[in-house]
């Protein structure tokens, strides 16, 4: 049989309001105290790697987003906008930016500005492949000390605590400032 964990700040902080406000729940502390820590840790850890990467958490986003897509990675601006669950002024923002370091293509129509199709480019797809294996190998380190399993069962967790929340998802991209 495993041994429980050892106490933690968060046990520390239920304790005090148990004491303090006997008769009022406390439960929630112990979990959501802990998912609050383990997302800063998390976005701390993807900053600081993306810095290093030199890209950008909307960059990241934008290329992700037309890479998951599938051949042949492209996708209008509005797609964008919706699939990163962002206004289209982010987007034509993100697209200017990541047109003008040649990771992807806009085709327009006549002599108009507004893309009516974002398409990834070779250096785009490149550059996103090779942040997102170093990206996923430094978040394997981070939940490294759990088992299989319990990765499993913790995903299996959140995936219901997520359910229950009556919101809707959250726009934007763990690490964003």
């Amino acid at each position: 049989m495993a041994a429980d964990p050892p106490h933690d700040g968060a046990d520390a902080i239920q304790d005090a309001w148990r004491r303090e406000l006997p008769g009022v729940p406390v439960e929630s502390i112990g979990v959501i105290t802990r998912i609050w820590w383990a997302a800063k840790a998390f976005g701390d850890e993807r900053r600081r790697l993306l810095n290093r990467l030199g890209v950008d958490v909307a960059t990241l986003d934008l290329l992700s987003t037309l890479r998951r897509s599938g051949p042949p990675y492209r996708m209008s601006p509005g797609e964008l906008a919706e699939a990163c669950m962002v206004t289209r002024g982010a987007i034509t923002q993100r697209v200017e930016r990541a047109a003008n370091a040649g990771l992807v293509e806009r085709t327009t129509s006549g002599s108009g500005y507004h893309a009516r199709a974002v398409t990834l480019t070779r250096a785009g797809h490149a550059l996103l492949d090779r942040v997102v294996a170093d990206l996923l190998t430094a978040e394997d380190r981070l939940i490294g000390h759990l088992t299989p399993e319990r990765r499993d069962q913790l995903a299996d967790l959140l995936r219901d605590l997520l359910a229950g929340l009556d919101v809707p998802p959250p726009s934007g991209q763990v690490g964003d400032a």
